[in-house]
């Protein structure tokens, strides 16, 4: 890519301070598919002073203005959605009827649904004489995940512009690509210089700068716990907002009333999506005791159906993980759930047959999972199902909250009401009721080690924005 070697900064496309650089590895060929500039503190230092710079003005330009920022943006990224898609595909092995129709698409819809949030949101409303008003927090610095990458960028980038926040961005070094097509978008969209800013890098070179930076006044990251925390450390010296959505392990309850056979055929649909590497994934899935048999024989037929292969066969479902670093992982987790008495209904340790190039993950199942086991417990993200038994409804519920994540939960139900009460007793963020579509107009986010804050739709543009009372401001105002 033609500015693969360069950041973006005060509306230009730049060379970097050093001269270090990173190999972006195509995880379906395992080759090399482009090159990029890592960056370290000093390109986050210009960075940001070129968003401290022009954050003044852009920060009260009229609600109109900012629109009409966001909706240039919009032509360009659907002009642009061929190339996107193709970045992405590239970049993280996604089929590539997946990386436009959900991975693209996910980008254009949090777009449009923020252009019609900003139209009707209210940011001044009187109490008496108080003046209620919500500004804009500062200088954003966005740390966005390899996972699903216009669907993070856009869930920070475009509420941030939203609120009139000026921006710098980390997008992933795993999966770059798409964050270069991104940013000469918006580069093309005609932004006001400063406003957006990108700068490649790992985390120790730029996401650490950009977490403890005096000029940031607030951090928003998707990523691991363990990489939410230490941006959290590295803020609080600053005091700086610090909003995170980080990791899951999802449950997802089939109650008895429920039909069975196409609640455990979704539930592993749901789990497989992305090739498991979704966050608030359903890879817990919860069915009572009797029917631990006919689940796990269930689950086996529908994940032995997902279609394997290249992610440039516009037929393939199910593509390669991102990496060798997460192939290995999900691996070692595989392992452990064998060696700790699950049982392995389907798939399993190596590669399925024919792709032994590119990271291919076997789709796996276990069944008669414990509560305690690591497979239960630990994030696997990758196409691995655990399924637990529970005697009764008090059970199901106490083991979907018995962990540290918050972020996602599933009912299944055939009675709508009994879904909806047991759906308001779990410790999530979002809870999925029957396979309900999902929506760019509902907050995400999560409870618990899952992180703080809310994305999406005007959730996420009040995280953005400072609330200031003005006290005796006037009652006739």
């Amino acid at each position: 890519m033609s500015h693969a070697l360069q950041f973006y900064y005060n509306g230009q496309w730049v060379n970097p301070v050093g001269t270090r650089t990173l190999d972006v590895i195509n995880p379906a060929t395992e080759e090399v598919c482009s090159t990029i500039a890592l960056g370290e503190a000093e390109d986050v230092n210009r960075a940001v002073a070129a968003a401290r710079k022009a954050f003044p003005a852009w920060s009260v330009t009229t609600r109109e203005e900012r629109l009409a920022v966001l909706e240039r943006i919009l032509v360009v990224y659907k002009k642009r959605s061929e190339d996107m898609a193709q970045a992405i595909s590239q970049e993280m092995g996604s089929p590539i009827a997946r990386a436009r129709d959900s991975q693209t698409w996910a980008g254009m819809a949090h777009l449009e649904e923020m252009i019609s949030a900003l139209k009707t949101y209210v940011f001044d409303e009187m109490r008496g004489d108080i003046l209620i008003t919500r500004e804009a927090v500062g200088v954003a610095g966005l740390i966005t995940p390899w996972n699903w990458p216009m669907n993070q960028i856009m869930c920070k980038v475009a509420p941030a512009l939203a609120a009139g926040c000026t921006v710098v961005m980390k997008p992933s070094e795993v999966a770059p690509l798409s964050a270069l097509v991104f940013t000469e978008i918006l580069d093309e969209a005609g932004l006001p210089p400063g406003v957006y800013n990108m700068v490649n890098g790992d985390g120790p070179g730029v996401g650490e700068a950009i977490a403890s930076h005096p000029d940031v006044d607030m951090v928003s990251i998707t990523g691991s716990t363990r990489a939410g925390i230490a941006v959290a450390k590295l803020a609080a010296e600053t005091v700086k907002r610090v909003h995170q959505e980080l990791g899951g392990k999802s449950p997802n309850i089939i109650l008895p009333d429920a039909d069975f056979e196409d609640a455990v055929t979704r539930g592993v649909k749901g789990c497989f999506s992305n090739s498991g590497q979704s966050c608030d994934a359903p890879t817990r899935m919860l069915v009572p005791r009797a029917q631990m048999q006919q689940a796990m024989q269930i689950a086996k037929t529908a994940a032995e159906s997902f279609k394997m292969g290249s992610p440039a066969d516009e037929t393939t479902q199910l593509g390669p993980v991102v990496s060798a670093v997460q192939y290995d992982r999900i691996q070692k987790l595989i392992a452990k759930g064998i060696e700790e008495g699950a049982t392995l209904v389907t798939g399993g340790l190596g590669k399925p047959d024919g792709l032994e190039t590119g990271y291919y993950v076997k789709p796996t199942v276990f069944g008669n999972v414990a509560p305690d086991m690591s497979i239960s417990r630990e994030e696997i993200f990758g196409p691995v199902l655990s399924i637990l038994a529970y005697d009764d409804e008090e059970q199901a519920i106490q083991i979907a909250n018995d962990t540290p994540y918050g972020l996602g939960a599933y009912v299944q139900s055939g009675d709508l009401k009994h879904a909806r009460a047991v759906a308001r007793r779990l410790r999530a963020g979002n809870v999925n009721i029957n396979g309900a579509a999902w929506t760019v107009a509902a907050p995400f986010g999560g409870y618990g080690q899952s992180g703080n804050g809310r994305e999406c739709s005007s959730f996420g543009l009040t995280d953005f924005l400072e609330i200031k009372a003005i006290i005796g401001y006037g009652e006739d105002a």
